[in-house]
């Protein structure tokens, strides 16, 4: 492959045109890589993503060992294979405008030792999207409609050892009109295989509570539920062991069992931790749980189990607290791409998503509108984030033609019941949640399919609330489904809260999903209160533009600081995300009336990842950092003398603008409103007045606006926005300069266009070409931008307002990394990052 990890023509002349492109999203594989040979180790589980085999299409008889898969294209999972597009005007521009329906094989071909021949083993797959069927040996296992549920399937009977070869075969077949959103297509999540002897662990099959916490002690409770699979009754040791985050042991016991034969029993043991560190926002600390399987003198099982000590409360008075203290929710929405990538899971795509909203002030996260992966809960459990952990987008009454509704009555409570047992044990998570804007709100008999969904939490997990989303409150609340979850969730109804609060005192209750602002980063229109579509489809980022039944950020906040109780909102969305491109869904009957919009403009940060405006008010409110943030840019070439609006977010007590080192006078936050248009669902007349933003109207002289935030008189932060010449440089800021040689870890390179001072080129659009040598190829690239069809798997891209985004992955060998990007007119840039050897992360 070369260093761009491009398709040469010769290749792409001998597949279909459909694998060209998915070739083009994943980590492939060398020709060595085609046929695998498991080595069974004392692990478990361990990955099973590389050597696979990826046909897009129908693929009759594929199932069957002897079918020729050697054209298919060789890749490493996880895959997602719509990403790839191309964006299409026919194509649903609810799930992006890309080729998410289907047919789509995958096979894998290995080998276990013969060694291995008295063990049992089982496939996990985190998420395959969607109608997945599975085979070994010809011998069908099993699958899963719902696309977002983890399962597991028992490969034992079916299994060959020693050299003959063993063929795993899946068929996905994801639908049209499936999705509001865009749900990606293949084995999107990870893969595992789990190897056991005939008494372990069940799958799933540790569930860990700490009902007693305190600085001084806490009590872990501990379900273990243990399989016997033998004919015979088994009598075993189950060890229990907590390990602190330096591996040590710091409590441990044992309990004897007698297991029947062919059955599964639960033991439950309780451990004392003394002076236990607590999980928390500020000090995400993890324990881990290691249960042992002892039969003589030898360990037949392992198996471990992260977790947190912490205590949570939710009270009708003081809100939510986390360990005793009290917390507001700065929550926001998450669907479960990402960006570029697609839905394609990967790790450090993950982290940065959470870290770029963390430093934001975000606190809580809700997986809209289904069961996340178990990497997302993973590093909300390490970076210190509460998640309210969503099921279900729709029961039995569709939303769309294909969608969950079809399977709701087989699947909905295994579904429900698999996602309380896989996830439970995160610190993380805070709430279960039964739906989204269900439209059974609507149905007078809803509350019964409710209280049985709630019902399925409470006997999985007692531990936690649950709640729902309820975005018809009146009909939510006459309809009884209010009462069946614990904590009822409102969208968009903080003009209700007291009402509410008012008719049902004992009740508690949040902002489920709040806001819905929307906005194309660095664009700016005048009038700001102007709302008209824009050729461009770009939607000005004053950060005042919502659709009719949504409201801007500010509206929230005076809600949630009038009505302490509320638990928080959770803010729609944390990230722009692929699909559902409001306010352009319109289609023309030529199909391109709002084309080429395919992604949201909800987000507070862009596809990208880079931050929009919206990103710091929320920051100037949910954050106590000294910070100040100001806009529009100050490239207004022609406007001279014209009067434009200049934002300031701040949560310093006032602030002092500066135009070419002449104030322009101090406001103090808080006392000085700012008028705000809304629409009717929020004021009669249309009007709102913000105590959140501070602004000026400056007449436009080009040069140097200048932001100095004063706390107690003293200056702590400050902002300058300059007026860019030309462009004539581009600057490589990579997010990290050392990554892991694994052939999956990620560099997030920001690409600015800059004049020759170093100024950002807040308008530039610049075509920049891309070239990466070394250990390292291209993932993707993006710019930002909501609306352009340009393609993520590309060495190049336009940059959208001055930024654009090139993420870099590594190879499977260390070695540094050259990237090199080049744009006609502009000085070439140029920089290095390194690769570095580190064991890859084979298990859970």
């Amino acid at each position: 492959m070369t260093g761009t990890s491009m398709i040469s023509k010769s290749i792409c002349r001998s597949l279909l045109t459909a694998v060209c492109l998915s070739f083009l999203s994943i980590p492939t594989l060398r020709a060595a890589e085609a046929a695998t040979s498991v080595e069974v180790s004392g692990q478990r589980p361990v990955s099973f993503n590389r050597g696979w085999r990826f046909f897009k299409g129908e693929a009759v008889g594929a199932e069957n060992p002897a079918f020729d898969d050697s054209s298919w294209l060789a890749l490493r999972l996880p895959h997602d294979w719509a990403i790839a597009g191309p964006f299409d005007p026919q194509q649903n521009p609810h799930t992006g405008a890309l080729p998410i329906s289907g047919t789509g094989w995958y096979r894998k071909t290995f080998t276990l030792p013969e060694s291995a021949r008295n063990s049992y083993f089982s496939i996990e797959f985190d998420g395959a999207m969607s109608n997945a069927v599975v085979w070994l040996n010809g011998q069908e296992l099993g699958g899963r409609p719902y696309g977002y549920s983890s399962f597991a399937l028992d490969l034992t009977s079916a299994l060959h050892f020693g050299r003959e070869a063993n063929v795993l075969a899946v068929r996905l077949a994801p639908e049209d009109h499936a999705s509001r959103w865009y749900p990606g297509a293949g084995i999107y999540r990870n893969v595992w295989l789990d190897r056991t002897g005939p008494v372990h662990v069940a799958h799933w099959g540790t569930y860990v509570t700490t009902p007693e916490v305190s600085e001084q002690k806490a009590t872990v409770q501990v379900k273990t539920e243990v399989r016997n699979r033998l004919d015979h009754a088994s009598t075993v040791v189950l060890r229990t062991i907590i390990l602190d985050a330096a591996r040590k042991a710091v409590s441990q016991s044992s309990d004897r069992i007698t297991i029947a034969a062919n059955t599964t029993q639960t033991v439950s043991t309780s451990l004392a931790l003394a002076r236990p560190q607590l999980w928390d926002i500020d000090h995400p600390y993890l324990y881990t749980l290691v249960s042992e399987v002892v039969q003589g003198q030898s360990v037949g099982d392992r198996y471990l189990t992260p977790f947190g000590v912490r205590s949570i409360a939710f009270d009708k008075e003081k809100g939510f607290s986390l360990n005793g203290r009290r917390m507001k929710l700065h929550g926001v929405c998450l669907h479960h791409d990402l960006g570029a990538l697609g839905s394609a899971v990967n790790r450090r795509a993950t982290e940065r998503e959470l870290q770029i909203l963390k430093a934001a002030g975000v606190n809580a996260v809700r997986t809209s509108h289904n069961p996340p992966s178990p990497e997302l809960l993973e590093f909300c459990d390490r970076l210190g984030l509460v998640v309210m952990d969503e099921a279900f987008d729709m029961w039995r009454i569709p939303k769309v033609p294909n969608g969950y509704s079809k399977y709701f009555d087989e699947w909905s409570e295994r579904d429900l019941r698999d996602m309380v047992r896989r996830d439970r044990n995160h610190p993380s998570i805070i709430l279960w949640s039964i739906g989204n804007e269900i439209p059974e709100q609507k149905q007078p008999d809803g509350w019964k399919e409710a209280k049985r969904l709630v019902g399925f939490f409470h006997e999985e997990d007692p531990t936690r609330p649950t709640t729902s989303a309820f975005n018809n409150w009146s009909d939510a609340i006459r309809n009884q489904l209010a009462d069946q979850v614990d904590i009822p969730g409102f969208n968009y109804k903080p003009m209700r809260y007291e009402e509410i609060m008012k008719a049902h005192p004992n009740w508690i209750i949040f902002g489920s999903e709040t806001a819905s602002c929307v906005s194309s980063r660095g664009t700016y229109h005048l009038p700001i209160e102007r709302y008209d579509k824009d050729p461009s489809l770009e939607i000005s980022s004053y950060d005042i533009i919502a659709p009719q039944w949504a409201y801007c950020p500010d509206v929230e906040f005076t809600y949630q600081d009038r009505f302490p109780s509320v638990l928080g909102e959770f803010v729609w969305t944390g990230f722009d995300y692929l699909g559902e491109p409001t306010p352009y869904f319109g289609r023309g009957t030529d199909n391109s009336h709002d084309w080429p919009a395919r992604s949201s403009y909800f987000g507070m940060v862009d596809l990208a990842g880079f931050p929009k405006d919206r990103y710091y008010l929320y920051q100037s409110v949910w954050t106590s950092k000294p910070m100040v943030h100001i806009l529009p840019h100050w490239n207004w070439k022609g406007r001279e003398g014209q009067s434009i609006p200049v934002m300031a977010y701040s949560n310093a007590d006032e602030v002092e603008l500066f135009l070419n080192g002449q104030s322009l006078g101090r406001k103090k936050r808080f006392s000085e409103p700012v008028e705000l248009p809304v629409g009717s669902n929020v004021s009669a007349d249309g009007k709102f007045l913000s105590k959140y933003r501070l602004l000026w109207r400056v007449p436009y002289q080009a040069g140097t606006l200048k932001a100095v935030a004063y706390q107690d008189g003293k200056a702590v932060a400050s902002e300058v926005v300059p007026t860019a010449g030309d462009p004539a440089r581009i600057e490589i800021v990579p997010d990290r300069r050392v990554i892991q040689a694994d052939g999956d870890d990620l560099s997030f390179i920001t690409i600015r266009i800059e004049d020759k001072d170093g100024n950002l080129c807040p308008m530039a659009d610049n075509l920049v070409h891309f070239e990466v040598r070394g250990a390292g190829e291209i993932a993707a690239v993006d710019n930002g931008n909501p609306a352009t069809v340009e393609p993520f798997q590309a060495d190049h891209r336009k940059a959208f307002n001055g930024l654009a985004l090139l993420i870099v992955r590594s190879q499977d060998q260390p070695g540094p990394i050259e990237i090199v990007a080049t744009s006609d007119g502009l000085s070439q840039a140029k920089t290095q990052i390194a690769s570095l050897l580190v064991k890859r992360q084979t298990s859970k």
